[in-house]
């Protein structure tokens, strides 16, 4: 599942090996960046690893590991997480490589076509490609399959930057007015609305949003 990931890793690596040398100046710290970029990436697989071989260890310790019944099997919720261009998706997104994540989860929806994961990466992947449009048609088809009222709330507030960043303030207003209808603990609905009467400063996409990728 993480080949495709590390392969990426590794061939950006050489590029920096490559380059570096005789880099200078915007080019120099654009490798720069790539490079903590790798190292920071790296530091997370660790330790993100480290922590579920541990929990690996235990569970196999203490689990009884004989099969269980066919009506005592699991369904997963989620079977696209399980699928290669998920992995691979997220694995591009991580390396800010946006044009590939938004290739592997085209794929996804074709065959999951109301999985929100993939939406989300689609619309936050074509945010950053600066498609606001197609991003907004992302997070408008999330709305109809979720329930859950704090991440409704967290959709509006996203839709409702999209309206703002491209001046459409009076749809902006009621998009951020709708996020504070449902969940109105949210904090960033009510900066954004006050950015929207200014028509200017800096609009407050949601940090709760992005963590969830």
């Amino acid at each position: 599942m993480f080949q495709h990931l590390f392969a990426e890793m590794n061939k950006m690596l050489q590029e920096i090996a490559e380059d570096f040398p005789t880099a200078e100046g915007a080019r120099r710290n654009d490798l720069l960046c790539k490079y903590n970029m790798l190292h920071r990436l790296s530091d997370e697989v660790m330790d993100e690893w480290l922590v579920f071989a541990e929990k690996l260890s235990e569970f196999r310790q203490n689990a009884d590991f004989s099969p269980p019944s066919e009506e005592e099997m699991p369904q997963i919720e989620a079977p696209e997480l399980a699928m290669d261009s998920f992995v691979r998706g997220q694995g591009y997104y991580k390396l800010l490589m946006y044009r590939k994540c938004i290739e592997q989860f085209k794929q996804v929806i074709t065959r999951y076509p109301d999985s929100l994961a993939a939406h989300l990466y689609l619309a936050m992947a074509y945010l950053q490609e600066g498609e606001l449009d197609v991003s907004w048609g992302h997070l408008h088809h999330m709305l109809a399959l979720i329930r859950e009222r704090k991440l409704k709330a967290m959709i509006y507030n996203a839709l409702g930057c999209i309206r703002a960043s491209q001046e459409r303030y009076p749809e902006a207003q009621e998009l951020f007015s709708l996020s504070l209808q449902h969940d109105p603990l949210l904090p960033e609905p009510s900066v954004n609305l006050e950015v929207c009467r200014r028509r200017g400063g800096k609009l407050q996409f949601g940090h709760q949003l992005v963590s969830l990728l």
